[in-house]
């Protein structure tokens, strides 16, 4: 099942890459939808704001701040939700040359675990040296599979990641 559209406004200044949407996540077509991960937690303790439940206040929350929010992948193959799941030849990704030329103001991307950043690099090395004004981030994944860190150990770096000038 292909993922969905990018959360973003006018003028982001972040772009959050996740690797592909989990099975929770497309089913509610909304991005982070499992309970259990900490993506909306996050966002709203960085930028100081309540959390919320509905989808709708979570994605101003990110528009509002400056904050776009995609996947690397397109579509692919994967059984369960688990990206070491993903079969690598079924990986088709976004299109962010076309996407970082109309939204130029982004100076930061934020690879929300090491899949993201794999997958990117795999498929998109040439754009990364095509934006050397870009700072190219990977950052501890808010799923949770990724069990090693705590919550507020992964909320201190992407706070950090979040609030640069």
């Amino acid at each position: 099942m292909p993922a969905f559209p990018p959360i973003v406004g006018d003028n982001p200044s972040v772009l959050v890459l996740g690797s592909m949407p989990g099975r929770a996540s497309l089913e509610k077509q909304q991005y982070y939808a499992h309970p259990q991960n900490c993506f909306w937690w996050i966002m709203a303790a960085a930028f100081e704001q309540p959390v919320v439940d509905k989808y709708a206040q979570r994605e101003s929350l990110a528009r509002e701040n400056q904050i776009a929010i995609w996947d690397v992948l397109y579509d692919c193959e994967r059984h369960g939700s688990l990206d070491s799941n993903i079969v690598k030849k079924s990986e088709q990704v976004n299109d962010f040359s076309s996407f970082l030329t109309e939204f130029s103001s982004i100076g930061r991307v934020l690879f929300n675990g090491g899949a993201a950043h794999r997958i990117f690099r795999r498929h998109c090395a040439g754009i990364m040296r095509d934006h050397p004004e870009i700072e190219w981030l990977q950052m501890p994944s808010t799923s949770p599979a990724f069990a090693s860190m705590r919550p507020e150990q992964k909320l201190a770096i992407w706070r950090l990641a979040l609030n640069r000038e």
